[in-house]
């Protein structure tokens, strides 16, 4: 599944890239501090649609260009794009349990989920 914030904060860093825009620069432009702007495009902060609208102002550009999913989503592991930068295969080694950890626990989290949905009463 695809997390808008994270489209929306990809769109946005491409248009910056493209115009050669500072992070201060567009968060001076829609009134919000640097702090902000860094969360918003790092995905951990709600873009609300005001800000969106100044955003899309700022780059002239439409509001659904700004929320425009691409064509092919890239499903990449964090973890596993980090590996590469890593020198140690101690360290390599380290990050391969933790993604398999986070696995897991995702796995066992869905698992409680679902046991918690299918053990309610069902309706006739």
């Amino acid at each position: 599944m695809v997390d808008i914030n994270v489209v929306v904060a990809n769109n946005i860093s491409d248009l910056m890239k493209k115009k050669k825009t500072k992070q201060i620069d567009l968060a001076n432009a829609i009134g919000v501090t640097k702090q902000i702007m860094s969360k918003m495009l790092n995905g951990s902060r709600l873009i609300n649609i005001v800000e969106l609208h100044k955003i899309a102002d700022y780059f002239n550009v439409k509001m659904d260009d700004l929320m425009r999913t691409p064509d092919t989503v890239c499903n990449g592991n964090v973890v596993k794009a980090f590996m590469g930068k890593v020198n140690s295969d101690a360290a390599r080694n380290a990050l391969r349990t933790v993604d398999e950890l986070a696995d897991m626990i995702v796995f066992h989290a869905k698992v409680r989920e679902n046991a918690a949905i299918m053990s309610e009463p069902w309706e006739m």
